[in-house]
């Protein structure tokens, strides 16, 4: 079996790749969205994080985190986010996939994958590159053509922060542009 090694460096900065059991595709109905808002809120309130970016797509979903000074402890943050949303999600009626016996052995349920993917954010440059990631993946999987016609995470914020222009790798408004690449940032490692 393979060995997980976290990057734990407190007051850090970190990525997050976080995806649905078996890549369902429900992330995105109300529901879902108004639940993983409230799971997320109760989680910010018993360990406290900054959401510096995000974005929720129908099967997965990115953040960008900062934690405190004296704190490097995400797994604790993302294994009571899950778990808050997952019994949020069940007791609204909300569907689970199916199990296996080792999932059932591991008390796991079938709404996540069973593990994140994380990044430790090294400088400007690499968080940068990142918040990019995060705002392009719904033109990445073909949900949109442009970052600013996805509702569903913090770009519009980033705009009004000055951090993008609204017309960041828009191919609506400035057709000539080329499609953005992040090759570098393996999302597969979750698959």
């Amino acid at each position: 079996m393979p060995e997980y090694r976290r990057a734990y460096e407190p007051g850090g900065t970190f990525f997050f790749a976080v995806v649905s059991h078996r890549r369902r595709r429900f992330l995105c109905d109300d529901l879902a969205r108004r639940l993983l808002r409230e799971s997320l809120i109760e989680t910010r309130t018993a360990r406290p994080f900054d959401i510096l970016a995000m974005v929720l797509l129908p099967d997965h979903l990115h953040y960008l985190w900062r934690l405190p000074e004296d704190d490097a402890d995400f797994s604790t943050r993302w294994a009571r986010a899950k778990k808050a949303f997952t019994e949020r999600w069940t007791a609204a009626g909300g569907v689970e996939g199916s199990v296996t016996i080792s999932r059932r052995r591991h008390r796991e349920r079938g709404v996540w994958h069973r593990r994140f993917r994380e990044h430790t954010i090294r400088d400007d440059r690499d968080f940068r590159r990142h918040c990019d990631h995060v705002h392009y993946n719904p033109v990445k999987h073909g949900l949109v053509s442009c970052p600013h016609a996805w509702p569903h995470s913090t770009f519009g914020d980033r705009v009004r922060r000055r951090a993008y222009g609204g017309d960041w790798l828009c191919v609506c408004r400035v057709p000539e542009r080329e499609p953005a690449r992040f090759d570098d940032l393996d999302e597969t490692a979750m698959e």
